[in-house]
């Protein structure tokens, strides 16, 4: 009888548990879905597509960002505004193209009377945090906490603005910025309240300076040729012909050398001509502190004794593609620390629950040359550089594994995140939620083109200036101001964009087209009378 009771009373305590354990559960379950989402907003510099695994596989292995895609969804016509730093990061915060929110090029000021997205959301009872890389500004607005890099920020020890003053951080860059926002996720934030994150990475920004670990691993590698890396430029117009961004004519040590000024002396007379500037050699490598620089001295050593031995004899074919090869070495190192620290990250997000109500982007404020057309930098309207990577995961909303191709921008930034929140995006944003994309109603979406200006020029790799018109099928461009060109690209037929076929008599109805619809988004966007104006002072014409 005894064992029979303790049999009733065991049997008893375990419903109890199981209906506690469930009622629990829905509670949670019903918390949850009730609840606004975390958002958690990742964006590197200078991120070039071809160099995410995910994208392309030939450079690079990047797991830890690669989940987002094989977790969310993975966006593969996702582009810029404007492929500059600073214009591409003030459409971001306003949702606004750079004509309306002012910040058109690096050197004009952040017009501060804008409205920026992290300032709607602290207004609407999210928690706002910002660490790493703004760029611009040394008190960004919105924000309940942040400590960001001023201006381009620094690789080796870094300075940091915070709000109780200026402070400088022992370390790596990359590692820096994650110890800083999985402190503040772990230990600073109210658990009370959704938070909206900015973790910004100043890396793969230049001058590339990687960890000495990924140093010393990435220097032996060899890196596939890109095929057009000879470009001639030949049926382009005079914009590709003139700019100033050839790996073997421009990339002349400035930003990016591991060479050192007594090597340079040795060596005499250098050709092309190797400039040196603050920027460069003498900035990262000075920074750091003695037992630091030991680390990155036989990596060092043994690039210059090659460089003393092998540069007098190259000819310029092969010097291109040393220049290519040391370029891939140190880029693509400080992407591989970027991928380890967003791994750090999603792992913590996981290890906390928090990924189940969070949503996760991971970006670049714009792409990047990799010896494309010979170039470095970005600034075109051409693919490398007008695209940009977009990986969105979003638990529950967002079907695993998905890809999308439609237009979408940097602008929609900002209305995503507010829609994703349920927060009213201002009415004069100009982007678009790209809430029904990720969530598989794609009916709900009807943009089939985008509109995109550069305007920094004359200035640094003198890239024209050029306004234009995307699809997914087409590309018109403009380059103005001290030429009159156009050029049309069939991304279809020639994903390379090595062939303007604007004045092909096959693509006229083409180009007809896209130069009435072309005028339309100018119109819609409002950069269509200032800009009349302003082509027929520098023009004469009409």
């Amino acid at each position: 009888m005894a064992a029979f009771k303790r049999i009733i009373l065991t049997s008893i305590l375990l419903s109890l548990i199981f209906y506690t354990a469930c009622n629990r559960s829905q509670e949670n379950q019903t918390t949850d879905k009730g609840s606004p989402p975390n958002i958690l907003f990742i964006m590197s510099d200078d991120h070039a597509y071809q160099a995410i695994s995910a994208y392309q596989d030939h450079l690079i292995q990047t797991p830890n960002i690669d989940r987002l895609a094989e977790e969310g969804m993975m966006f593969t016509n996702a582009c810029v505004t404007n492929s500059i730093c600073a214009p591409s990061r003030a459409t971001i915060l306003t949702g606004k193209h750079n004509h309306l929110n002012g910040k058109i090029d690096n050197r004009l000021p952040f017009d501060t009377t804008n409205v920026t997205f992290p300032q709607i959301f602290q207004n609407n009872g999210y928690q706002t945090a910002m660490y790493g890389k703004l760029h611009f500004g040394n008190n960004p607005k919105g924000v309940d906490d942040f400590m960001i890099l001023p201006g381009q920020g620094n690789y080796i020890n870094p300075k940091f603005i915070t709000p109780e003053g200026d402070t400088t951080i022992t370390g790596y860059v990359t590692d820096i910025i994650t110890d800083l926002t999985l402190d503040w996720l772990k230990n600073e934030r109210d658990t009370e309240k959704p938070f909206m994150m900015m973790y910004l990475h100043k890396a793969p920004h230049r001058p590339w300076w990687p960890r000495a670990d990924k140093f010393a691993e990435f220097s032996t590698m060899e890196f596939p040729l890109p095929s057009n890396l000879f470009d001639d430029y030949d049926n382009r117009g005079t914009a590709a012909k003139t700019a100033e961004m050839n790996l073997l004519e421009h990339m002349r040590y400035e930003h990016d050398s591991k060479i050192r000024p007594t090597t340079l002396k040795e060596m005499g007379n250098v050709e092309p001509d190797i400039r040196m500037f603050p920027q460069g050699f003498y900035g990262p490598y000075n920074r750091a502190n003695e037992e630091q620089k030991a680390q990155y001295d036989p990596v060092l050593e043994k690039i210059n004794r090659e460089f003393r031995e092998n540069w007098p004899d190259m000819t310029d074919r092969e010097k291109m593609i040393w220049k290519y090869q040391r370029y891939m070495q140190d880029y693509l190192a400080c992407i591989s620390s970027v991928d380890d620290n967003v791994g750090r990250v999603l792992d913590y997000l996981d290890e906390s629950g928090l990924s189940e109500n969070t949503i996760v982007i991971y970006t670049s404020d714009q792409g990047f040359y990799l010896g494309e057309h010979g170039w470095f930098d970005k600034r075109f309207i051409y693919d490398e550089s007008f695209k940009t990577p977009l990986l969105v995961r979003w638990p529950g909303k967002v079907q695993a594994g998905t890809q999308n191709d439609e237009m979408v921008q940097n602008l929609d930034f900002a209305q995503t995140l507010l829609d994703a929140a349920g927060i009213e995006a201002p009415s004069d944003m100009q982007g678009e939620s790209l809430v029904p994309l990720l969530t598989g109603n794609n009916s709900q979406w009807d943009r089939d083109a985008v509109y995109y200006h550069y305007y920094e020029y004359p200035a640094v790799h003198m890239v024209k200036r050029h306004y234009g018109i995307v699809t997914k099928d087409y590309k018109l461009a403009h380059f103005y101001y001290d030429v009159d060109e156009w050029e049309l690209y069939d991304r279809k037929k020639d994903p390379n964009e090595m062939n303007n076929v604007y004045d092909d008599p096959q693509y006229a109805d083409v180009v007809d087209r896209l130069h009435k619809e072309l005028k339309e988004l100018r119109e819609y966007y409002k950069d269509s009378a200032a800009l009349d104006q302003y082509y027929i002072e520098l023009t004469g014409k009409k």
